[in-house]
Order: C-alpha cells, then structure tokens, then sequence
C-alpha cells in the first residue's frame, strides 16, 4: 500500500515532502470549495431568473391576452348561456386575472427560494472553519535521532558556560 505521493505508507518523509504534500492538499481544497460556492451560486441565479421570467410571462398574458381571450371567452358564454353580453365579458376578465394570479404565484415562489439559497454562506462559513482550524494547528515535536542529540547537547553547554 502507498500514499498519494507514491510512498510507501509508513515511511517517513522529509519536511519537504510533508510540506509540500500538505501545500498541495491545501490548494486542492480551495480550488474545490471555490468550485462549490460557483455552483450553488449559479444555482440561486437560476432560481431567479426562473422567478423572473414567470413574472414576466404573467404580465404578458395580463396585457398581450386579456382583448383576444376576453372577446372570444364572452362571446363563447353568450352563445352557450343566452346571458347579458356585459356579464360574459366579466367572466372571461375574471378567468384572465385568475392565469395571471397563478403565474405571478409561480413567480413569487421561485424568487423566494432564489433569496433562501445560502450556498455560498456555507461555503465561505466552512473556509473560516478550515481556516481556524489550520491556525490552531501546533507541529508535532520530532524525535531526535542521535546526531540532533549531540548538536542539542552542544548548545546546551555553550549556553550554560556564557
């Protein structure tokens, strides 16, 4: 079994090897959570931009509908209820601003699920934890082998002898 390094599990390795390997560890974990905050943001603009064309779309059926449908809807509810003409046209405006109503109730929920997304609230929230815990972080003492027994016994003798 090896490390990703290559290694072999076990072994030990340099400073410089640890170093680098926890370099590039680190930047691998930014280079993901920058990633990850793209994607949820690219998300929530989703979400808004669907919110916004169903606002818009109810709008231009309010506007662009209401003469054509209205006429032909009046027109149908005289012909099959022999009621007063004004009476029909009122039932065909109502059924119109009902359409719109449901449009602009599609609307009015896409916008709010685009202003709860927090995902990049939890990313940024999750590199100050990284952050604070990498600040936390104390090195493990090293074990002296014998050649960093003798030079720390030298120093310590020309530090009591001055």
């Amino acid at each position: 079994m090896s490390a990703p390094d290559g290694n072999p599990v076990g072994a030990e390795r340099s400073i410089g090897q640890l170093f680098a390997s926890a370099t590039t560890e680190m930047s691998a974990l930014v280079h993901d959570e920058i990633a990850l905050a793209k994607a949820q943001l690219k998300q929530d603009v989703k979400r808004g931009a669907v919110g916004g064309g169903a606002f818009a779309a109810a709008g231009a059926v309010l506007i662009f509908s209401l003469p054509m449908l209205s006429f032909a809807l009046a027109y149908g509810i005289r012909t099959w209820s022999d009621w007063n003409l004004a009476v029909c046209f009122l039932l065909s405006f109502a059924a119109n601003v009902l359409v719109a109503g449901l449009l602009a109730l599609i609307g009015v929920v896409f916008a709010k699920k685009a202003k709860k997304g927090k995902g990049p609230q939890k990313t940024a929230a999750s590199v100050k934890e990284t952050a604070a815990v990498l600040q936390n972080v104390k090195p493990h003492p090293r074990q002296l082998n014998g050649a960093d027994r003798v030079g720390e016994s030298v120093e310590a003798v020309a530090r009591s002898s001055s």
